[in-house]
């Protein structure tokens, strides 16, 4: 009788405790920043299941299943890279739609605090569905499409000169077929004086109701900028390669003066969004430094990634935004331009933010001390003292990154691709 007693009464107290766990995990402790709804303090986050379920002061560690300490750590969105190359494959002469030149997300995202990416003009209105099969339906990252103009996707050479291919009434209709997945469409790579593919894209956005994406140059001379942004695009669209200097191309910074054009700031205030899109060649110090001096930043944060700047000077993610940090853009604007603007950019404004009710995509990060070197293309090197380092992250209220074991109890990642 006293051994069913016990046994009742330990059933009861599993039930209570169990109850009292109203979280699933609870991130405890760490400096939130949350610049949607102006946070950027000492918090906990308290997430069930999928959702942010609180955000507040002090929240009981014995309420949760799971814990993160994060003191001294600061906490943000899962960030939002909204120019990268994810659409990877085996097929040779396809570059970055299928090819070798693009990365499987899931590799590259969540050691860096990334949960969403953008693939930038990968796939076209021809080839979304293989990328929607091979990509898409087979990561835990949450992988989106800015849809190529150009019908076959980045597949490099004459396939993105190939104006025939450039059909704004097909592209939309793939782009309003899949709003789950495609946010914008992409000019990409064209050479040459014709506005054509700026003006297919721009039709193609203005049917189906998103922006573009313009990665502009190429022709010689350079087409004038102040007319892409003042005549041709409209607000929301977005320029990326902002810190670019390249041959073929009109730079924002007058390179004689070190001056930011009267018509860029003009721009920037009509709308148009200026996105980093690092890229392998595609930033410079020259640009970038007196830029930022004269308060001139970007309104996002992104990479480019692909297998030809991963391992030059861009890196990553938290790479790109440790060179802005130590460039003098301070943190919870770095964080902005890598979480809620991005989610704004591409009218996806679910996401980038830590409201009750939001999905559960969470990046923590610690601040290295230190003596950096953080380079450009050209070999020029700004030193910087600070450095961000991922140290957790979590998609979709699942643990899928976690540098140090900070998580109590520790659950290693093998749940199936999270719901987009």
């Amino acid at each position: 009788m006293r051994k069913v007693l016990s046994l009742f009464l330990c059933l009861c107290i599993g039930i209570v405790t169990l109850h009292a766990q109203t979280y699933s995990l609870l991130i405890k402790g760490g400096h939130v920043i949350d610049p949607k709804n102006g946070i950027n303090g000492v918090m906990d986050v308290a997430i069930n299941a999928d959702t942010i379920a609180k955000v507040a002061k002090s929240i009981p560690e014995k309420q949760a299943r799971q814990v993160v300490q994060a003191k001294g750590m600061y906490v943000t969105p899962g960030l939002i890279d909204i120019h990268g190359h994810v659409f990877y494959g085996t097929e040779s002469d396809h570059y970055l739609s299928n090819g070798f030149a693009a990365l499987p997300p899931d590799g590259f995202t969540f050691r860096v605090g990334v949960t969403t990416i953008v693939d930038a003009g990968g796939a076209g209105w021809k080839s979304f569905p293989t990328f929607k099969n091979n990509v898409i339906d087979h990561s835990q990252t949450r992988v989106l499409s800015l849809l190529n103009i150009v019908g076959e996707g980045m597949r490099g050479g004459p396939y993105e000169q190939n104006t025939q291919d450039m059909d704004a009434k097909m592209t939309a209709l793939v782009a309003r077929g899949n709003r789950n997945y495609v946010v914008g469409i992409k000019v990409a790579h064209f050479s040459g004086p014709e506005w054509t593919p700026v003006d297919r894209a721009v039709e193609a956005g203005t049917m189906a109701n998103i922006p573009v994406m313009i990665d502009f140059g190429g022709s010689i001379p350079p087409l004038p900028i102040e007319e892409l942004f003042m005549k041709r695009l409209r607000p929301g669209d977005i320029y990326t390669h902002t810190y670019a200097l390249l041959n073929g191309r009109e730079s924002v910074v007058d390179e004689a003066t070190k001056k930011v054009k009267p018509f860029v700031w003009e721009a920037q205030k009509r709308g148009i969004i200026f996105d980093v899109g690092y890229g392998g060649t595609s930033f410079n110090y020259s640009q970038a430094i007196p830029s930022l001096k004269s308060g001139f930043f970007p309104n996002t944060i992104s990479t480019d990634l692909h297998t030809g700047s991963m391992n030059g000077s861009m890196k990553d993610q938290l790479s790109v935004m440790s060179k802005f940090l130590n460039m003098g853009m301070d943190l919870p604007s770095v964080i902005k331009a890598s979480t809620w603007a991005s989610a704004q950019a591409i009218k996806r404004e679910e996401l980038g933010h830590l409201s009750q009710g939001a999905v559960a995509d969470i990046a923590v990060f610690s601040m290295r001390e230190g003596d950096f070197g953080f380079f450009d293309k050209t070999g020029y090197k700004v030193k910087g003292k600070q450095k961000l380092e991922c140290e957790l992250t979590i998609r979709a209220g699942k643990v899928v990154y976690d540098l140090n074991g900070i998580t109590d109890p520790i659950v290693l990642p093998s749940a199936p691709p999270a719901k987009h």
